[in-house]
Formats: structure tokens, C-alpha cells, sequence
């Protein structure tokens, strides 16, 4: 069976990586879209957006999402939930490592966003690898029957539960607001304790995770928790690069570094919206870089001296 090749692999589903994924369609570039998860990033965690040109009325940053998405799938584009892993830039045929499969395109688009963060929990670096993870997806068969514990209180943390119900014996969901204020069927497992108002202070153990210490944001009242694992989904404003391992050139801020068309310092590469060392963060910011860096993709693979204009 021949493996698919495309003409251009867009990594992440937020506004810059889904007007990107337009641009190519509609440029009849054969275009994939990788997105971890359609609500993980900035716009999807937005509850009103009014100040995007074009809306009438205010609506919540999901459905604008869901809006950007239906364009570029009716454009063409492909759509699927996965999460990357990893690179290999090196050859003219970039390949993209995801949990399921390798994805390999003529060029590719880095638009991930700046929704990663560093490790801000006592213990929470230590233990990463020997307990603390970020991808239930790949790491819970190794709770089968064990107690682990979710930290978050949004709709990824809770799907992120939803896997891990499927083999530990318990699942702590460790909300750090006063209610969780996301619905899915699983919130009424036997398996799944949601724990609300509770903060992580700290992750301790052996040589892997034994325990965590939750302190109450009301009272200030701490206890301890023993769990076996920590799946730790809150967000922060760092540049989502971890998958590169410096495959591109980045700055001392760890994001990528780009000219003004978005090329990057690998040839065929390009990169889009707040991965980007973009000083204004903003939807319709994150939207125009999209768009130019899908341009010039175009541009790269046709190997055009201009970029073409998309008015119509």
C-alpha cells in the first residue's frame, strides 16, 4: 500500500493552524490538520469573544472554533485528533510522529499556540516520567486497577479522566475551581471522584509517585492523597515546542523563531500564530499569520518568486 504523502501537515487546531488549513485547501494543496484536542487551546478556553471582525453578536471562543474548523474541512482540508510526539525535519519529506501513526508531508506548518507550561507544582518535575504525565492517551495502560489522580477543570482534563477510567481503578479529578463546570457521560462513573476546590501544593514519593498533598482554596486546610499516578492538565502561556527537540531554530523564550512570512530556519517548514515570538496575542492576529504562512507554503512547493493572492 502506498503511504500518503501531502502536500502540507498542519500541527494544531486553534485559529492559526485551522486558517492555514484553509488557505491550503482552497489552493488545492492536499492538507491535514493534527490537532491534540479540539478544546485544549487558548481560543477553545475563551467563554466570549466580540471583538473578532466579522461577529455581529458575542459568542464563546469553542464555537468561533467550531466555525474555523467546518471552513477548512469544506475546503478540503483532513481533520484528525492526535497527539505529536515528535519530528524528523531533515529530509524533503517532513514526517510527523503521532501516538497512532506518521504522518509525512512536502512541507509543514507549526501552529501549536502557547498554552504549554512549566513545571509549577512541588514535586511535579521530579516525578516526571516516574508518575507525573501529560498524555493519558499514552500512558494509562500502566494504571490497570491502580488509583490515579487528574488535575484540571476543563473539558480536556475531563476526557483525558474518561481514558484513564478505562483502566485504573479510581480516577481523582482534582478541580481547581469551586465546580466543575463541564458535562460529559463520564462524570458519572463509579470509577471517576471529582474533588472540587482543591489545589496540588505538592507530588511526592519513592522512586516513582506514592502521593500528593491538596490543599483546600477556601480553608487552607491541607491533607495528603496517595495516588499512583498524576495526569496534570492546567495551563499556562509557554510555547507548545516540547515535540521539536530543536528541530527548528528557537528563541531564548523557547518560541519559534520566523521571518515575517513565517519561514523558519528549516526550508519547508513554517510556523504560525503564538508558537510564534509574536508580541500581540490575539485571535485575529493568530488568524493572519495562519494565512500567510499557508501562502507560502504554496509558494515553497510551487516553487513560485511571488506568493499567489487568494481574493476570491
Amino acid at each position: 500500500m502506498t503511504e500518503e504523502l501531502y502536500d502540507v501537515v498542519i500541527i494544531g487546531g486553534g485559529p492559526a493552524g485551522l486558517s492555514a488549513a484553509q488557505y491550503a485547501a482552497r489552493s488545492n494543496l492536499k492538507t491535514i490538520v493534527l490537532d491534540k484536542s479540539p478544546t485544549a487551546g487558548a481560543l477553545a478556553f475563551t467563554s466570549k469573544i466580540e471583538n473578532y471582525p466579522g461577529l455581529c453578536s458575542p459568542m464563546s471562543g469553542k464555537e468561533l472554533l467550531d466555525i474555523f474548523r467546518k471552513q477548512a474541512i469544506g475546503f478540503g482540508s483532513e481533520y484528525v485528533e492526535a497527539q505529536v510526539v515528535g519530528v524528523n525535519l531533515e529530509g524533503e519529506v517532513k514526517e510527523v510522529i503521532t501516538m497512532d501513526k506518521t504522518y509525512k508531508g512536502k512541507s509543514l506548518i507549526i501552529a501549536t499556540g502557547s498554552m504549554g507550561r512549566k513545571p509549577g507544582i512541588k514535586g511535579e518535575k521530579e516525578y516526571l516520567g516516574k508518575g507525573v504525565s501529560y498524555c493519558a492517551i499514552c500512558d494509562a495502560a500502566f494504571y490497570k486497577n491502580m488509583t490515579v489522580s487528574v488535575i484540571g477543570d476543563s473539558e480536556e482534563a475531563v476526557k483525558e479522566a474518561e481514558v484513564l477510567t478505562r483502566f485504573a481503578k479510581t480516577v481523582h479529578l482534582i478541580v481547581p475551581s469551586s465546580e466543575l463546570k463541564v458535562e460529559h457521560p463520564v462524570l458519572q462513573s463509579d470509577k471517576l471522584k471529582v474533588i472540587a476546590g482543591q489545589r496540588v501544593v505538592e507530588i511526592t514519593g519513592t522512586d516513582f509517585v506514592t502521593n500528593i498533598r491538596i490543599k483546600d482554596i477556601a480553608t487552607d486546610e491541607e491533607k495528603d492523597m496517595p495516588t499512583d499516578g498524576v495526569f496534570v492538565y492546567l495551563y499556562g502561556s509557554k510555547p507548545v515546542v516540547d515535540f521539536l527537540n530543536f528541530a527548528v531554530d528557537l528563541s531564548d523564550e523557547m518560541c519559534i523563531l520566523s521571518d515575517k512570512m513565517m519561514e523558519t530556519s528549516t526550508p519547508g517548514v513554517f510556523s504560525a500564530g503564538d508558537v510564534t515570538c509574536v508580541e500581540v496575542r490575539q485571535v485575529v492576529v493568530a488568524a493572519a499569520y495562519g494565512c500567510i504562512a499557508a501562502l507560502s507554503a504554496e509558494k515553497y512547493l510551487h516553487h513560485r518568486k511571488r506568493r499567489k493572492y487568494d481574493w476570491s
